[in-house]
């Protein structure tokens, strides 16, 4: 079980009000923020159904808003805090960005890539490795998402 630290801890509720936000225009409720050396450099929230833009979950979003801050795409020293376990894309654009950390909320059995499905963080095989958490106030993550798709299907 990973040991979180109080700073962890503010980043994800950072990400939780970020994930309310995707609610207003009918997007799943994800959160990433996105924090190096104890300061928030980025804070995003899933856009697809506002832009109608596959690739707009959170953590890419948040990743691109961090480029800019930093100049570069490059992140070493550097955290990002996920409502949901990404799914492979987010996976996928956390391993080439070069990320120190992924911290997450709520996994997510049917599409997470950072533990559930696929563990692309700590893959040998390819050409980074980063360092993975997962479970950080899973109950507020995983309550947002199953309220969402509730009303959804009511």
């Amino acid at each position: 079980m990973p040991t979180f630290s109080e700073f962890d801890r503010e980043l994800m509720v950072i990400a939780l009000e970020e994930a309310q936000l995707a609610i207003a225009h009918d997007d799943v409720p994800i959160g990433a923020v996105i924090a190096v050396d104890g300061r928030v450099i980025a804070r995003r929230h899933n856009e697809r159904e506002l832009t109608g833009d596959p690739t707009a979950h959170a953590e890419v979003l948040a990743l691109r808003d961090a480029a800019t801050v930093l100049g570069g795409w490059r992140f070493d020293g550097v955290t990002m805090a996920v409502t949901i376990e990404p799914c492979v894309m987010c996976a996928g654009a956390a391993h080439q960005s070069r990320l120190s950390r992924v911290v997450f909320g709520a996994f997510d059995l049917k599409a997470g890539a950072l533990g559930s499905l696929y563990n692309v963080g700590v893959d040998a095989r390819l050409n980074h490795e980063f360092a993975v958490d997962g479970g950080l106030m899973p109950d507020e993550c995983a309550a947002l998402v199953s309220q969402f798709f509730a009303r959804r299907r009511a």
